[in-house]
């Protein structure tokens, strides 16, 4: 007994997703391409440090105001400082997500059950 299976398209339908998935390929790789060249401003204290990072989370600038620095309390300044670089840092990662979720969207056009 001869089962048929129905038609879509068969080669056709697969070359078109396949080109649609190599569009979004290329398109994904260019936003992320851009997204590390992007550059990022935070400052925690008040704004007597500033840092400046890259989407490669690379820190550029790190500035901090003289009058924070005090020598008898360095565990401030510290905390000042890794509070400034862990929120660049957050910021670089949202800024990513976002961008990267754009995409998401786009992959279950395909149709491919268990694959995404």
């Amino acid at each position: 007994m001869k089962v048929r299976l129905p038609q879509n398209n068969g080669p056709a339908n697969m070359q078109g997703m396949i080109r649609q998935a190599q569009k979004m390929q290329e398109d994904m790789a260019a936003a992320q391409a851009e997204l590390e060249t992007r550059e990022y401003e935070v400052s925690a204290g008040g704004g007597v440090v500033t840092v400046k990072i890259n989407g490669k989370r690379e820190i550029l600038a790190l500035n901090i105001e003289p009058d924070v620095v005090d020598p008898d309390d360095v565990e401030t300044l510290s905390d000042i400082v890794m509070a400034a670089v862990n929120e660049a840092i957050r910021k670089v990662d949202t800024a990513q997500e976002e961008e990267m979720a754009k995409f998401s969207g786009q992959m279950g056009q395909f149709n491919l059950p268990g694959l995404f």
